[in-house]
């Protein structure tokens, strides 16, 4: 199948998902579990300007936006060998540095984080909050010198062991009103108080999950990212690129997926014609496709209106997108495998490992329910239940 575009797909867009898919196919599709391989990638697509195509110019980046980043993610899927850690590091952190970090910030990250020489994890969610980022207890409370100090606990970490710093949600008390609100704090990987244990998964990735634990950690002043009391509206700025992201990185997973299912059924030949000529299995992979092109008109629309700098709007979108996506990708995957009957399950054809890795989509950074309720309250003006 060709590469797909968009509506909102410019030239310059059109020849960045020809060049990023060109360079994703040079790259065989290795298990996920080989780490090398997956640090040989990232190299090489930062020094060919892919990991921060969304970054600005005058930092190293591209000075596009999520629209490219996600033409990137989904391209490199596509062919096989996503990288999850652009979700995470110049989608989430790139993209809140850049808004709202002071000028010796985006100087000290922005340039590394283009380049992929740094990366940056995103420490948010809790044991005890879930999706409730409200529930969010890790703390922190100014020192005697004017800087800060944090103490909490993180989960479902990714990529902790080999970033840099972690761009971590925390709680100050607000002076006027004695509330907990949200801010963000840079903590160097290294920082004092500061560790992170390995999480063990039953998911083949390259990117491995950690607990991240904060015990008394002591930052500077300038550690604290953007405005105290603005921390609701850089937070989610980088959590409607998570959404958008995590949409194309379904994407890029279901396309791959389908791509070697269409392949199967239009040469696997047991009776007169290929299987792919009957319909019991050509439907479903037709379903599919569609389901995954629909999935990618409104990640196209979340997108759009981020870069277009509507927060609200692209809340809204990107939620939807990252729903549509997940269950597409599911979908796909499993008909994928469904299709190939035994051979799915082999090493061989590497799609048993999507199986997992599909169900991730659903699940991360926000569950479908989750969205499902933010669709209900938001949108249709129904209702809390909680």
């Amino acid at each position: 199948m060709t590469s797909p575009h968009t509506p909102v797909d410019t030239p310059e867009r059109v020849a960045l998902r020809a060049a990023v898919s060109s360079f994703a196919k040079g790259h065989a599709p290795g298990g996920p579990q080989e780490g090398d391989g997956v640090a040989e990638l990232w190299a090489e697509a930062g020094k060919l300007g892919y990991l921060g195509v969304n970054l600005p110019e005058e930092y190293g980046g591209g000075g596009g936006g999520i629209t490219e980043l996600s033409i990137v993610l989904e391209e490199l899927g596509a062919a096989g060998c996503p990288l999850l850690m652009l979700v995470v590091s110049p989608a989430i952190c790139g993209t809140v540095i850049a808004r709202f970090g002071t000028a010796e910030q985006k100087e000290r990250w922005l340039p590394g984080l283009a380049d992929g020489s740094i990366t940056m994890a995103f420490g948010i969610t809790e044991p005890d909050a879930g999706s409730n980022a409200h529930r969010i207890t890790t703390t922190a409370r100014r020192d005697e010198r004017g800087g800060w100090i944090l103490n909490g606990r993180k989960v479902f970490i990714t990529g902790v062991d080999k970033a840099d710093a972690v761009l971590v949600v925390g709680r100050t008390e607000d002076a006027r009103t004695g509330k907990l609100k949200p801010c963000l704090f840079i903590v160097p990987r290294e920082t004092h108080g500061f560790s992170h244990h390995h999480i063990p998964m039953e998911l083949a990735a390259a990117e491995k999950q950690f607990e991240l634990v904060l015990d008394d950690v002591r930052l500077p002043a300038d550690a604290l990212v953007g405005d105290e009391d603005a921390g609701l509206l850089q937070l989610f700025a980088g959590l409607n690129p998570e959404r958008i992201m995590t949409a194309a990185f379904a994407l890029g997973m279901g396309r791959y997926a389908l791509d070697k299912a269409v392949d199967y059924a239009r040469t696997r030949q047991v009776w007169k014609e290929p299987i792919g000529a009957h319909q019991a299995v050509a439907h479903p992979l037709a379903q599919a496709h569609i389901e995954l092109e629909l999935a990618r008109l409104m990640m196209a629309k979340a997108a759009y209106l981020y870069d277009e700098g509507d927060d609200a709007g692209a809340g809204e979108a990107a939620n939807m997108a990252k729903y549509a996506a997940g269950e597409a990708a599911v979908k796909a995957v499993d008909q994928a495998v469904h299709t190939l009957g035994g051979n799915g399950l082999t090493a061989e054809y590497g799609l048993a490992r999507l199986i997992t890795a599909a169900r991730v989509a659903r699940i991360a950074p926000v569950s479908r329910e989750m969205i499902l309720n933010y669709v209900s309250h938001q949108t249709l003006g129904l209702p809390k239940s909680y």
